[in-house]
């Protein structure tokens, strides 16, 4: 599923325009990102939780040139599926 799709599944659950729809899920998007951004982790109760954890950093191989280069450490989302998703 991508966004589009995702929008008119919203559209017709709800039952409003996929436009409406639209501006809600991207409401919600910008604001996760902008949580996340802060530092904030976000927790979506049943359905996932997002939390920012530090990676180290480390060697790696480049493929095409076989070259040992370095990654930074960085900071990134992990994301923890809740209940709902469920398998």
């Amino acid at each position: 599923m991508n966004k589009a799709t995702l929008i008119e599944a919203a559209a017709a659950k709800a039952q409003v325009s996929k436009a409406e729809a639209a501006k809600v899920i991207d409401a919600a998007l910008d604001a996760a990102v902008e949580a996340v951004k802060k530092g904030e982790g976000i927790q979506l109760v049943g359905y996932a939780s997002l939390t920012i954890a530090q990676r180290k950093a480390r060697k790696a191989k480049n493929p095409a040139t076989g070259a040992i280069v370095e990654i930074p450490a960085r900071k990134v989302v992990k994301i923890k599926p809740g209940a709902k998703f469920a398998l």
